[in-house]
């Protein structure tokens, strides 16, 4: 992930934008006077004839296509270690003749775990665990650090040279038929390491160890201590995730404007990280009877859960106080809109990986299939296109306020697709209504 995103001053934690975005919620909701007594209601809403029969999500599974990460889901690319159990995986830390490390090897894990760990186990619902296996020593690579010209725009050459350097110094002492992940972890404070250029490098002929096939590799160059969430960003590319951010062509601007701080894959510096409900359906970490396809002309009611709400996990009730047992609900519906591309409408508030988020309601985004990784595969439908939230600590202040709030009836752009949050339930999910072929109103 880009530092370009330090410009912003990201280093501040807090969300200071609270208190506007409260105000700015009284504004637009008008429903708020009476959210409870919606939510105690909430049950009826459901017994009306405008309630959608269960359907099979396969119409709304995409297909995976030959773009790089696809976002289809139909069927599970094997080239990549599926994260729906244990995966070890091994951290290999490396010196060079050019410089004395200043930091030892358990600091440097300390860096990432158990924070990488943590973000995937509340991802997951717990269906998934990183375990880490940091070596507690350096391996001392041939050549100094300035040797391998690394930079963000790596030679193929000059990396090529590195990973055999590094795999061969490291192959005495690891077993690398053990472990699911390999990330090779070089000493910050070598003259020629460069921050910026920490990747995952997928190789087309692999790398072969203890009779093991290394297809890909995680290229870890960051400082110490390094951005938040980097090696869970990084670690996503080795499950099949794509970049969500956008690249301006000449390196400057805005790379945010996608998706801005709704998911790992967009930027690891954002207020929201945890993965859209779409990665986790294609991780396996969402069941097929949490996804609710919506079809056909009459209006789809349903509940969504708030994403990040797991076995455990306390949530904001309706009336402010504290709700639980939610984490086994519908938390995505899908309104297919092309054959590669969807709509799709989840309940996002602070909760979980989001805890910092500040604001909540249903977010609605576009899916393509089709899109690489770095091309938009996946774009936010900003629902307050004049407005914007969290300014001082978004990634791109814009998109901060995009949630469809309580009350509020949005009808999507270029798709006759209106979304109506109607309510809260008493233990926080959020009533909705959905209608496609609507009009949009001039």
């Amino acid at each position: 992930m880009p530092r370009q995103l330090l410009r912003k001053g990201l280093g501040r934690r807090t969300c200071r934008g609270l208190g506007r975005v409260a105000a700015h919620s009284r504004l637009r909701s008008t429903a708020a006077v009476f959210t409870t007594m919606s939510a105690l209601a909430a049950t009826s809403l459901f017994g009306g004839p405008s309630v959608a029969e269960p359907f099979s999500v396969e119409p709304c599974e995409l297909q995976r296509t030959d773009a790089h990460h696809s976002e289809g889901l139909d069927t599970w690319n094997a080239a990549y270690p599926r994260p729906v159990h244990r995966l070890d995986a091994v951290m290999i830390f490396l010196s060079f003749p050019d410089s004395v490390p200043r930091t030892t090897p358990a600091q440097l894990a300390a860096d990432h775990f158990p924070a990488t760990s943590r973000f995937f186990e509340r991802a997951s619902y717990g269906k998934f665990t990183l375990r880490p296996h940091p070596l507690q020593r350096w391996i001392r690579m041939p050549k100094p650090s300035t040797a391998y010209a690394i930079r963000r725009d790596w030679n193929a050459a000059d990396r090529a040279a590195y990973l055999r350097d590094a795999l061969a110094g490291a192959d005495p002492q690891v077993d690398f038929s053990r472990y699911d992940i390999v990330y090779f972890v070089a000493d910050p404070d070598a003259p020629g390491v460069d921050s910026d250029a920490t990747k995952v490098v997928n190789l087309d002929t692999p790398l072969r160890a203890d009779g093991t096939d290394l297809r890909r590799v995680v290229t870890v160059f960051e400082q110490h201590p390094p951005d938040r969430l980097v090696l869970a960003h990084e670690t996503g590319h080795v499950f099949d995730l794509p970049d969500l951010y956008h690249r301006p062509a000449d390196g400057k601007g805005d790379w945010d404007t996608y998706v801005g701080d709704w998911d790992l894959m967009g930027s690891q510096f954002g207020l929201a990280p945890d993965l859209f409900a779409w990665h986790k359906w294609k991780l396996g970490w969402l069941e097929p009877r949490q996804v609710m396809c919506v079809r056909g002309a009459r209006p789809t009611r349903l509940t969504l859960e708030p994403l990040g709400a797991g076995p455990g996990v306390p949530v904001t009730g309706a009336a402010g106080s504290p709700a639980f047992g939610l984490g086994d609900g519908t938390k995505l519906a899908v309104v297919r809109t092309g054959p590669d591309s969807v709509l799709a409408f989840e309940a996002r508030g602070p909760i979980g990986n989001d805890r910092a988020v500040c604001d909540a309601g249903v977010l609605v985004y576009r899916v393509q299939s089709g899109a690489a990784s770095g091309r938009g595969p996946i774009e936010v439908v900003d629902a307050h296109p004049r407005g914007e939230a969290c300014w001082e600590d978004s990634v791109y202040p814009p998109l901060a306020d995009a949630l469809v709030g309580l009350g509020e009836s949005f009808t999507v752009p270029g798709e006759n697709v209106r979304v109506d949050v109607e309510g809260r339930t008493p233990s926080g999910a959020w009533t909705v209504k959905i209608t496609t072929g609507v009009t949009a109103a001039r």
